[in-house]
């Protein structure tokens, strides 16, 4: 583990230009301040009622009678702690100011849930939008102490061909794989994370705990990630037949298309690992 964090810190430094400031990274690997942000935009999706029935007729009233829409999400999420080793678990730090901020945009406080983790989502805050292209800065204030990460250029939404067939939703077997191809990547640069999750969906739209996600889930998964992101920028994804157990049953398949930053004070840990993105969302009924 001690060399998993290593390498991941030495992955981030080798992102940084050419010319950069060489204490400020020796002062970011010392560092014992550590954060882990993601900022997570979900669009609105329109769902076929005849899906989430099972009629085998018809997908999309033409007078939209027939679609039920489930709205659109942003959330922040942050955990902000200190880390005692290399291959330790960070602990979290209470009592600290955090926000979210776009470069040039009005900045949003998150709301402390304890154990140094903090978040805030557009159903609580409306002014909580995410915007790609933009610059955000995760900010965590303490003691008059201010340890800064951002994400650079948040992507726009990727487009996945095979969540749009004719009939408006994927109809595979119950406890089948599923797999689509990435959109090609433009010359010059790099891939960004995909990251998966699937929830099954109750007639009335209502959506279950998630049966399968490949999204990390204690910091120091999200700092391994730094380290090791290639399997999440696979050009062809695949879900696991498991992510679908039951027969006649709706499914939304969310791809959330993600670019990574990092630390960007120098008393933040260069391993700190800060997540943007936007979600695809596919629909999936079972036979």
């Amino acid at each position: 583990m001690k060399r998993l964090l290593l390498s991941a810190a030495l992955a981030a430094s080798s992102l940084a230009p050419l010319a950069c400031d060489l204490e400020k990274t020796g002062n970011q690997l010392a560092a014992d301040h550590v954060m882990v942000g993601t900022l997570l935009s979900t669009p609105q999706v329109d769902v076929s009622a005849s899906a989430l029935a099972g009629y085998d007729a018809g997908t999309f009233g033409a007078d939209g009678g027939d679609v039920i829409s489930l709205p659109a999400q942003t959330a922040a999420v942050v955990f902000f702690g200190t880390r005692t080793g290399e291959n330790s678990q960070p602990s979290g730090v209470a009592g600290a100011s955090v926000t979210l901020q776009p470069e040039g945009g009005q900045a949003t406080t998150l709301t402390e849930d304890g154990a140094g983790s903090y978040s805030r989502t557009s159903v609580g805050d409306e002014g909580l939008q995410y915007q790609s292209g933009a610059t955000y800065q995760f900010i965590a204030s303490r003691s008059g102490t201010r340890y800064v990460g951002q994400v650079d250029n948040s992507p726009p939404k990727e487009t996945v061909a095979a969540f749009h067939p004719p009939e408006g939703f994927l109809r595979i077997d119950a406890n089948a794989a599923l797999a689509f191809d990435r959109a090609a990547v433009p010359e010059g640069q790099d891939r960004t994370l995909g990251f998966v999750t699937v929830v099954p969906l109750s007639a009335d739209g209502s959506q279950g705990d998630p049966t399968y996600t490949n999204v990390p889930k204690a910091p120091l998964q999200f700092l391994q990630l730094v380290g090791l992101p290639g399997p999440y920028r696979e050009a062809r994804v695949t879900i696991p037949g498991t992510a679908f157990p039951q027969a006649n049953k709706t499914y939304l398949v969310i791809f959330q298309a993600v670019r990574l930053g990092g630390a960007e004070s120098d008393n933040l840990f260069l391993g700190s690992a800060l997540l943007a993105g936007t979600a695809e969302v596919g629909v999936v009924r079972t036979r």
